[in-house]
């Protein structure tokens, strides 16, 4: 008698990949996708939904992300106060020309990511700079041209004019 198999990945077997990606004209949820897949380990084929087996992803000037339609001057974020009435809210084009423009692509990420002990694990190998200066040379990170991947990744400078 045959028996089959589905083979589970242990934490021990994981091999973590450093990945760079330069986010210079891409589309927000696009590279928030790829970004998430990437932080999950589902690119590999010895995926294990219960085990972090993903890899670690460096992203540069996220400060140039780009939306796509209106959603720079429609899409808002919310945060609460935590007093009654305090909520506050913000255009994502205020967020990009602030102070921290990198957590328009990581709360993109972090809400992609399971909620849970794995998930703040797989965040935590996530590192995003608004410059192209990043700290993690010494990793040897591999170049991800996520704008190759495919054509509708990259924002076009035309469509935002119209």
């Amino acid at each position: 008698m045959l028996t089959r198999s589905t083979a589970s990945a242990k934490p021990a077997e994981v091999e973590n990949k450093w990945i760079l990606i330069d986010a210079e004209g891409l589309v927000v949820g696009r590279l928030a996708t790829i970004i998430a897949n990437r932080l999950r380990g589902k690119h590999k084929t010895i995926f294990t939904p219960h085990v972090d087996c993903g890899d670690n992803v460096i992203v540069i000037n996220a400060e140039k992300v780009r939306f796509t339609g209106n959603k720079a001057t429609q899409k808002m974020y919310y945060r609460h106060t935590g007093y009654i009435g305090g909520i506050k809210e913000v255009r994502a084009d205020k967020v990009l020309e602030g102070r921290f423009p990198e957590r328009v692509l990581e709360k993109a990420v972090e809400r992609m990511i399971p909620r849970g002990p794995l998930g703040r694990a797989q965040m935590r190998r996530l590192r995003i700079f608004k410059g192209a200066e990043h700290d993690h040379a010494a990793q040897a990170p591999e170049l991800l041209d996520v704008a190759a991947m495919n054509r509708k990744n990259v924002a076009v400078a035309a469509a935002q004019t119209k």
